[in-house]
């Protein structure tokens, strides 16, 4: 029988299991897929926030959600139309996300009485109506991957690990996705394990061919590739390896070598583990004991004139703070990589969060001012980290950049840079004596950068104060002051070389939403769709640079009669902005649930803001 198939331009799948269904790797695989397809795509994987959740309960729901188009987009969706629910638990913790009238493949093989117990459900959501109004697609996958690997010398445990592969081929036929590069994926990633990459390319297969043998769908659809793409080589790429690649390319810039000093935490562990992947380009990773041995050991890094980074999440920053004062105080240069996640203490570690703002602009004792910047999305990672770089070499200052758990995790297409095109940076380490003092200053106040053992360049270093020109240490009063300006003059001068950031939309319009970090796509989405099919009086403004504040900003936020500030945080750079700006009134908008914004959610409060209800 032919199978009509349906071009459609915007999808939004999400796939749903316990954590040991192998949510995420059906995910990824999808995605890698999806960009050799030629969408544009955006992902958000959501994790369980308890490790080892007992199997089947709600607290140990894993998800994986993927949003790809035939055009630009800037969300991985709102309103999923397709969830795949693996369990009972991830159903019932699921469905209510669904478009009306969306489509819900369930496992039935997993909705046993046992099942519903531990989902702490009386009823069976597949039989009491509580799915009427959407199209139900119930399927036994643990029966089918059963039948489809009999004679496997796998054990039946391990025969049913393979059903997230059957659900993928399932969605690959669904989506007229080709299998060949999951084929190739698998036969690489169990090399070692042929009996496992058959069972797996098995099931992956009979899901495929599901579609046709059981026709459970009326039809196929299809997502076109982006037509006008910018021209380049594009790869699917996740926030923490690009903050990682970029790092790697913001040393290479600098004609440094890069060290990082790291102990491993959720969700930052990854850049460790990329870079210390990439040892052919000269990178040394070290992983520590404890945070404060990470960036000490960092800090030691560029004394011995290399490019010292630290990376580190949630409470990890604290421990970090004062190796940050010494940071300041020697005044060499440091990234410190902050990979954001909700929650004081060790608070919800999986889930996101842009909470440490303040605490990276003031969380230190004493005036310790030091650059602080953010990654809006994955590919823009790369760009900050190498922003990072510039800005910690050519001002000899530690830098603190901030990511978030939605930006590390998630993924979308990257355009490769071209290396030879990228501005360089040079360190200038000084290697003459002659007139050489170790707090003298250059035109941005930077002081000489001397590697111990140059002959004639022996100096002193330490977090005591150190007394203007000569380092040496210094109690007078009026030094103090003098060093104190000179390290606050140091930072705000870094303002004169980023840009004032530009207002997309309305040069003047009713409201202007000004974000920062992850917040970036649900905000560029919400207000283009407002300003496209109502026409609403609204602007966006995305600040990368959080301190400094770039040059402009007050002319800027003048030129709109209001301005809103959406933040996943109980209103930090609201209060910032507020304080730097008192001519000016911001209006706070807050979430703290652990998710992302959505683009409805802010569409919804700009309306309510336009209509003076909020």
């Amino acid at each position: 029988m032919s199978i009509a198939v349906t071009r459609q331009d915007d999808v939004v799948i999400r796939f749903a299991g316990d954590s040991g269904d192998g949510m995420q790797i059906t995910g990824n695989q999808f995605t890698d897929t999806t960009a050799k397809v030629g969408n544009d795509l955006a992902t958000f994987p959501d994790f369980p926030a308890e490790i080892r959740a007992p199997a089947g309960t709600r607290a140990g729901v894993s998800g994986f959600q993927i949003r790809f188009s035939s055009t630009d987009i800037h969300t991985a969706g709102d309103i999923p139309d397709v969830l795949v629910a693996m369990n009972a638990a991830a159903l019932i913790m699921n469905y209510k996300d669904v478009a009306p009238g969306g489509i819900i493949i369930a496992n039935t093989g997993n909705f046993t009485e046992r099942d519903l117990q531990k989902a702490k459900l009386a009823t069976n959501p597949l039989e009491d109506g509580t799915l009427d109004g959407y199209r139900v697609i119930a399927i036994d996958i643990n029966a089918r991957v059963t039948e489809a690997l009999a004679g496997s010398p796998l054990t039946s445990k391990d025969v049913l690990r393979c059903k997230n592969f059957y659900v993928l081929g399932l969605m690959y036929w669904l989506y007229s996705r080709p299998i060949e590069p999951t084929l190739e994926w698998l036969a690489a990633k169990f090399a070692k394990k042929p009996e496992l990459a058959d069972a797996n390319r098995t099931a992956l297969r009979a899901g495929y061919n599901s579609g046709d043998i059981h026709e459970v769908f009326q039809g196929r659809y299809e997502v076109v590739p982006v037509e006008n793409a910018i021209p380049g080589t594009y790869r699917n790429i996740m926030g923490n390896h690009a903050l990682a690649l970029g790092l790697v390319t913001g040393a290479e810039l600098a004609n440094l070598k890069l060290f990082l000093g790291s102990y491993p935490i959720t969700p930052a562990t990854d850049i460790l583990q990329h870079l210390a992947e990439l040892k052919e380009f000269g990178v040394i990773t070290c992983q520590m004991e404890d945070e404060i041995a990470g960036i000490c050991t960092a800090i030691g890094a560029s004394y011995a004139g290399l490019l010292g980074c630290t990376t580190t999440s949630g409470p990890g920053l604290a421990l970090k703070t004062e190796a940050m004062g010494l940071a300041v105080m020697t005044e060499l240069p440091l990234i410190i990589v902050d990979v954001q996640r909700a929650g004081p203490s060790t608070g919800l570690p999986t889930k996101v969060e842009q909470a440490d703002l303040l605490q990276s602009l003031f969380g230190r004792n004493s005036d310790a001012p030091l650059p602080v910047l953010a990654c809006a999305t994955a590919a823009d990672a790369f760009d900050c980290a190498v922003e990072a770089c510039r800005i910690a070499v050519q001002y000899m200052t530690p830098v603190i950049l901030l990511s978030d758990n939605y930006i590390a995790n998630g993924a979308e297409p990257w355009r490769l840079p071209e290396m030879d095109k990228l501005p360089r940076f040079p360190a200038a380490q000084v290697t003459d004596p002659a007139g050489y003092a170790p707090y003298a200053r250059d035109g941005k106040l930077a002081r000489p950068w001397a590697v111990p053992g140059t002959p004639g360049l022996e100096h002193r270093i330490g977090g005591l104060e150190k007394e203007n020109i000569t380092g040496n240490v210094s109690h007078n009063p009026e030094n103090h002051q003098l060093m104190s300006e000179i390290r606050r003059d140091k930072v705000l001068g870094v303002r004169d070389t980023i840009p004032t950031p530009e207002a997309s939309g309305p040069r003047e319009a009713d409201l202007l939403v000004v974000g920062w970090g992850s917040t970036y796509g649900a905000i560029r989405s919400g207000t283009e769709r407002l300003r496209r099919e109502q026409n609403v009086s609204v602007a966006h403004l995305h600040l990368r640079h959080l301190w400094p504040l770039p040059y402009g900003l007050d002319e800027i936020f003048a030129r709109y009669k209001q301005i809103l500030v959406p933040e996943l945080n109980m209103g930090q750079l609201s209060r910032l902005l507020q304080g730097e700006y008192p001519d000016h009134r911001f209006l706070h908008f807050g979430k703290v649930k652990g998710k992302p914004f959505t683009a409805r959610e802010i569409r919804e409060k700009i309306t309510a803001v336009l209509e003076g209800k909020s």
